[in-house]
């Protein structure tokens, strides 16, 4: 039987991993200005759909590849690292063309391919597979039980940034303001990229 005080630690651990800023919340807030917490509910659901179904893989073998091939995770940095770039050149004047409905939310099934290029979520698989696994029990339900806690912290904790950045929304009408916080969040998105690919 798992014991509660694994099942605390995972949920501690997850909502820090999943709560702490990272390219997904950035990706979520810059959402939640431009589009509002509606048109960004796929982005939501996807991020803790996709974070199942890597966390399951690992549980299932796919860690030990990125113990054998480490070079795996240096490449999927730089393409995170490239896409951020990219999410933070596009923010930019994004905000003002909010009458032309410049861009648009990613999509559901965009958001969950997100996480397989997204070095922090795999940190979270692989941590959440190796550090909270309860071995002693069936394999299935040990798998069942760190797979399927995810998308229940996951969830709850991605949707203070969308709200956050849908908040931000109604607040800024300024064209000015709006520039400032355009700036801002691709500087932090940029940051992140670097961080990421530094670490």
């Amino acid at each position: 039987m798992i014991e509660f005080k694994l099942f605390f630690a995972l949920i501690s651990y997850y909502f820090v991993m999943f709560a702490t800023p990272g390219p997904n919340n950035a990706m979520l807030t810059a959402s939640g200005i431009k589009f509002g917490f509606r048109k960004t509910l796929p982005h939501l659901v996807g991020i803790p759909f996709g974070h199942v179904i890597q966390i399951t893989l690992v549980c299932f073998g796919l860690g030990s590849l990125f113990q054998r091939y480490p070079l795996i995770q240096f490449y999927l940095k730089w393409l995170c690292f490239v896409y951020l770039l990219y999410l933070g050149w596009k923010i930019i004047g994004s905000f003002s063309n909010n009458e032309k409905e410049a861009g648009r939310p990613l999509k559901f099934y965009e958001a969950a391919l997100f996480q397989f290029v997204n070095p922090k979520a795999w940190i979270v698989a692989l941590t959440a597979a190796t550090a909270f696994f309860p071995s002693e029990e069936n394999f299935i339900i040990a798998t069942s039980f760190v797979a399927i806690t995810a998308p229940f912290i996951c969830f709850p904790s991605i949707c203070l940034w969308a709200i956050f950045g849908s908040s931000i929304k109604l607040i800024i009408g300024n064209t000015k303001i709006k520039k400032i916080i355009e700036y801002l969040l691709a500087i932090l998105l940029i940051i992140t990229a670097v961080i990421i690919v530094i670490d």
